[in-house]
């Protein structure tokens, strides 16, 4: 993985230093680029969220051999990990092709036992590019759109349908970006009325549907009176809203409000095993994984995510086997150290 990462960062010179710590600090304000909006506080918080969740040493039990594997949302994973939807290279220094890119984290995430989610954009590269990944991979990746106005939201559905995907996405967080308007390709917020269209419509299709940018109880609940199938706890890697609170903070409501109603999922500032550990013991069922991911694929390809995966899951068995916990079922607040 040192390789890899050293490979990444020579790539992508002038738009990510790979620092030890990635936590926005260095980067701030780099919107196109790796950095979180303007002062990167929603970026910075999602990390800090997570550094500051501590959890309880156990190891008088019998849990020396966990099982990581979980089912959800139809799928049978090797973890409850996904990579999140990311696009564009051009915010990465063009480090690598398109084509290559994607193909990296869907094919890397498929020998890894888990899958991997593709983004959208204004350029055609973008979807063409992960609408033909998916498809060579026999369906196995989630293609996510944004909330375009319902022309351009309608053909990319089509679009989606035909890779033989069974689970369609929608980062409903990028309903700010002004700069699609500018280019002739506006998005914006859903209503529930929209939504629950929107919905019916890829129900009636046969996927599923994940909703990417849930950061309150309301909008989940509204998740659910919508039909959709799984949400997302995401600010967008910080990268639309400056002071938004990190995804660590808001998502045990969340998760009280409407778990067992909907899948819930989670990404922002999860870097390691443990960090996906503590967003499950924070009520997650599946966690999200976004900048990590790009340094494997653009330093090592497909077999580059799939070593960072493996890493991972090393780093997730390790901290299950020192809280005591057999299995991704027995992962819940009981782990989290409450300070008195």
């Amino acid at each position: 993985m040192k390789e890899i990462r050293q490979k990444a960062k020579e790539l992508m010179r002038g738009a990510c230093r790979l620092c030890p710590v990635c936590d926005g600090r260095a980067c701030a304000g780099e919107v196109p680029g790796m950095g979180g909006l303007g002062s990167a506080a929603a970026f910075k918080d999602n990390v800090k969220a997570l550094a500051e969740t501590a959890l309880n040493m156990r190891l008088i039990h019998e849990a020396d051999a966990p099982d990581t594997s979980c089912t959800g949302l139809g799928l049978h994973l090797a973890m409850p990990v996904v990579a999140a939807p990311i696009g564009g290279m051009f915010n990465f220094n063009d480090a690598v092709t398109e084509e290559d890119y994607v193909t990296a984290v869907v094919q890397g995430c498929k020998e890894a036992g888990v899958i991997g989610c593709t983004g959208d954009g204004v350029p055609p590269v973008i979807t063409q590019s992960a609408f033909a990944a998916i498809s060579a991979a026999n369906g196995h990746g989630i293609p996510f759109i944004k909330p375009w106005e319902s022309a351009e939201l309608d053909a990319k559905l089509e679009r989606c349908y035909a890779t033989g995907c069974k689970i369609v996405g929608m980062d409903i967080d990028a309903a700010g970006l002004i700069t699609l308007r500018k280019m002739g390709h506006p998005v914006g917020p859903k209503s529930l009325k929209e939504l629950t269209a929107i919905v019916a419509k890829i129900h009636q299709a046969g996927c599923k549907f994940i909703l990417k940018g849930i950061m309150t109880v309301a909008d989940a609940r509204a998740a659910v009176a919508a039909g959709a199938d799984c949400i997302v706890v995401s600010n967008h890697g910080g990268r639309v809203m400056e002071y938004a609170p990190g995804t660590a903070r808001v998502l045990p409501a969340i998760a009280a409000a409407v778990k067992g109603q909907i899948t819930v999922m989670v990404d922002g500032g999860v870097r390691s095993g443990a960090d996906v550990f503590k967003m499950l013991a924070l009520g997650a069922d599946l966690v999200g994984i976004g900048r990590p991911i790009v340094w494997a694929a653009i330093g090592g390809g497909a077999a580059g995510v799939s070593k960072y995966l493996t890493q991972l899951k090393g780093e997730l068995v390790q901290t299950m086997v020192l809280t005591g916990c057999q299995d991704i079922a027995a992962i819940t607040g009981d782990a989290l150290f409450a300070q008195h």
